[in-house]
């Protein structure tokens, strides 16, 4: 008789439904065999977690894509590191030696028209602290005016159409910006924010401008407190800002950039103390600055440090300055002037008074742009620029020529 399994193991005697069972174990048997249910149920459930985890691959894919391509962009737009440029170093331009002219080019070097200047050096060691959506970079650097001694950082930006071979021997006209408020160790007109480099394309696609260099230095030597501000000018005893807006800024646009060599191809922009400033040096030195673009200016010298010099305060007026120019004759100036209907009535009837009494006498030209519902600050000024104003100064300038 064939030995009976014991009750320990499985029996391996099939028989005629054990195709259709599974295998039997005793009562003692710690575990039980799945059935095929099972097994088909483990097998649905592995097919259906693959599916899941290739739906989540193909969605995170997705996801990651979408963000590359709308991140990134978004990323160097707000120069967001590593998308960022900013700290780098950039050269605008390459010093050359002048030729026989003084405006030519010796040892092979590039050659320019009778009215460019090339670029002298020293060379500024620029840094990007901003880059533009179009690819330009507006650019910062500590300088120490060779003429006041001051030192101070400046901005610069130079428009797309600096690169275009078809300029390379051409010199562009400059606009030097100037910022209200404290004006030191910074100058908002470099804010991207404002965009006043980017309307300057613009109005120059549309036929509105002229493609400006930008200076933007700082205004004063430090902080606006306690009414501690300089009026853009040499105060005895005090940093002389006056030569540093009118000779060292000039002359650092000049050893950088191709600039043109009459006073028609540069101007000033300012607003509030800054466009008081501008409004100042136009006609305190007609003879280098032809033009400014004056927002909401202050019209007369106020700055407390004036006291015990009337005799300077005097010699920086632009009521007085306005009237000595008028006697001279000439050279013809053009003051474009701006200012918000909603700013403070003092002004708006200061800059009115200055218009109806000196405007178009003689060789002092003027317009006034009323911007309706416009407040005093720089966010109502750039777009209003673009109304008539920027326009009107453009005219009067002068702007980069081809090459043919």
């Amino acid at each position: 008789m064939a030995d009976q399994p014991t009750s320990a193991e499985p029996s391996d005697v099939p028989d005629q439904h054990s195709r259709l069972r599974p295998l039997r174990w005793t009562r003692q048997s710690p575990r039980t065999l799945p059935t095929l249910r099972t097994l088909f149920r483990l097998r649905a459930l592995r097919a259906l977690r693959t599916r899941r985890a290739l739906l989540w691959v193909g969605a995170l894919t997705t996801c990651l894509g979408t963000a590359v391509a709308v991140g990134v962009p978004l990323m160097r737009h707000y120069e967001i590191p590593p998308f960022s440029q900013r700290g780098e170093p950039i050269v605008f331009d390459t010093p050359v030696p002048a030729g026989p002219g003084g405006h030519g080019a010796g040892d092979g070097a590039i050659s320019a028209d009778g009215r460019t200047e090339l670029p002298t050096g020293p060379e500024t060691q620029w840094r990007i602290e901003h880059t533009l959506d179009d690819g330009t970079h507006i650019a910062v650097a500590t300088v120490t005016g060779r003429q006041s001694g001051y030192t101070g950082k400046v901005w610069v930006w130079a428009p797309k159409e600096y690169s275009d071979p078809r300029y390379a021997h051409s010199g562009f006209p400059v606009l030097i910006a100037l910022p209200g408020g404290p004006g030191f160790n910074d100058n908002y007109w470099k804010d991207p924010s404002l965009k006043l480099e980017s309307s300057i394309s613009d109005w120059y696609q549309q036929g509105k401008s002229k493609p400006f260099l930008l200076a933007m230095p700082v205004l004063n030597p430090g902080p606006d407190v306690h009414s501690h501000y300089w009026d853009g000018s040499d105060i005895p005893g005090q940093p002389k800002m006056g030569t540093w807006l009118a000779q060292d800024i000039p002359d650092l646009m000049r050893q950088n950039f191709r600039t043109l060599r009459s006073r028609d191809g540069w101007a000033f922009l300012g607003s509030s103390s800054g466009g008081f400033a501008g409004l100042k040096l136009v006609l305190q030195y007609p003879d280098r600055f032809k033009a400014v673009l004056a927002s909401g200016p202050d019209i007369v010298p106020d700055s407390p440090f004036w006291k015990g010099h009337p005799v300077e305060q005097q010699q920086n007026n632009p009521l007085v300055l306005a009237q000595q120019l008028i006697a001279r004759g000439g050279p013809d100036v053009y003051l474009a002037f701006q200012v918000g209907t909603h700013e403070n009535r003092a002004t708006i009837r200061a800059i009115e008074s200055f218009v109806a009494t000196y405007g178009d006498k003689g060789p002092i030209h003027t317009t006034l742009n009323l911007i309706p519902d416009g407040r005093h600050n720089a966010y109502t000024y750039v777009p209003a620029m673009g109304e008539g104003p920027i326009e009107w100064i453009s005219r009067q300038l002068e702007g980069p020529v081809p090459s043919r």
